[in-house]
């Protein structure tokens, strides 16, 4: 009996003396698995501070071969045409207070925009921002562009600091068309007469980037945000940071394969979108979207179906914008038809720019000109919105 307890005892220290070297054994494995998570996740730290490291000099390369380029651009530039000016870091910091939240008058996706002078003249100075790494190609191409084009619709650049990456613009005292459409800052509504001329001045201005020489410029970024107005309403094309020089592949073809898109959504071509093929009827869509806010005041989404079901219903006068109480309305319609049909789905389907659209509008803004008694306008100036008695005439 004392034999058999014996050898239960020893069996159960036995077990308890395996069960422990288990145990043990679970843990030190469990130690090892820690241990070798902990080199692989120190490894994987190191692999990533290295590549972000790399990143860091690749950036700062990048940036400094960026910034050479925009110095040897606007150093040709300055050399190639006088009308155009190098301004120094200091000037830019003197002019906009040392860009001071009161000199700003805008931000977009490049950076912040200040109304100041230089040389006396009232003038808007876009800023890029340090890291803007998308920024500094549209620096180079805005200057590039900017520097071989010269049009009463397209805004004037009158120079540029490539040390803070800033380009220096004629200001426009009545901001951009969204603004007045929206009526900002409690503006009052342009009139109808203004609205005409403003669709043909913007097809003149694209007529004129589709013909350059040797090879037509194609904007990608038309909308109203990117038209500007003087102080007597001319409305003239502006941020061509997104255009491009495109070649052409065949008589009267033009057309370019980009590896990406760009632009602003609801603007853009939707066969660019599909296919990257880029083509002077791509700034056509755009073209038709904005023809159809400028009499609707309406955001571009699902803005031709909503023209095209009232023309159907017959109720199209419902959808002109409300804050202008003496619309022609035959005239509007045609307006309208001429922007459905250059915001087709497909290119071959959108009318010739030189051939088709712009004679249309010259018509209508001739229309607008007769229609036109002498009356008050109004433009926004550094103290806001004040009258100016002037005779609106015809823009040549």
């Amino acid at each position: 009996m004392e034999l058999h307890r014996w050898r239960l005892d020893e069996e159960r220290k036995l077990e308890e003396a395996r069960l422990a070297q288990e145990a043990a054994l679970s843990i030190a494995e469990k130690e090892r698995a820690k241990c070798r998570a902990a080199i692989e996740q120190a490894e994987k730290a190191q692999k990533i501070a290295e590549l972000e490291a790399q990143r860091r000099i690749n950036m700062e390369m990048r940036a400094r071969r960026e910034a050479e380029e925009m110095r040897k651009a606007l150093g040709g530039m300055q050399m190639e045409d006088v009308r155009y000016r190098k301004y120094t870091i200091e000037e830019i910091e003197a002019a906009t207070d040392c860009f001071s939240e009161s000199r700003k008058i805008g931000e977009g996706g490049y950076g912040p925009v200040f109304k100041c002078y230089l040389d006396h003249t009232p003038v808007a100075i876009k800023v890029l921002r340090p890291e803007a790494a998308q920024g500094r190609s549209q620096f180079r191409q805005e200057v590039e562009v900017l520097s071989c084009i010269r049009h009463p619709n397209m805004v004037l650049l009158l120079g540029a600091c490539p040390e803070y990456g800033c380009l220096v613009y004629e200001y426009m005292a009545n901001g951009s068309l969204e603004d007045r459409l929206l009526r900002r800052g409690n503006s009052p509504a342009l009139t109808w007469q203004h609205r005409f001329r403003i669709a043909a001045e913007i097809a003149t201005g694209l007529l004129f980037l589709h013909q350059t020489k040797p090879e037509p410029i194609v904007h990608r970024d038309l909308k109203p945000g990117n038209v500007l107005l003087d102080h007597n309403f001319v409305s003239k094309i502006s941020d061509v940071g997104l255009a491009r020089l495109v070649p052409a592949v065949a008589e009267n073809v033009t057309q370019y394969h980009m590896t990406s898109t760009a632009g602003t959504f609801c603007y853009i071509d939707p066969e660019y979108q599909q296919t990257g093929m880029l083509g002077v009827k791509s700034d056509l869509y755009s073209l038709g979207i904005v023809l159809l806010q400028l009499i609707t005041a309406k955001p571009p989404m699902g803005i031709t179906h909503l023209i095209e079901g009232s023309i159907e219903k017959g109720n199209f006068a419902e959808v002109l914008d409300p804050s202008v109480l003496d619309w022609p309305v035959e005239e509007a319609l045609y307006l309208a038809k001429i922007g459905i049909q250059c915001a087709e789905m497909r290119r071959k389907d959108r009318p010739d720019l030189g051939k088709v659209v712009l004679p249309e509008l010259l018509r209508l803004r001739e229309f607008a000109d007769q229609k036109s008694p002498t009356t008050s306008i109004w433009y926004c100036g550094s103290s806001g919105p004040s009258p100016v008695h002037s005779q609106v005439s015809q823009v040549k």
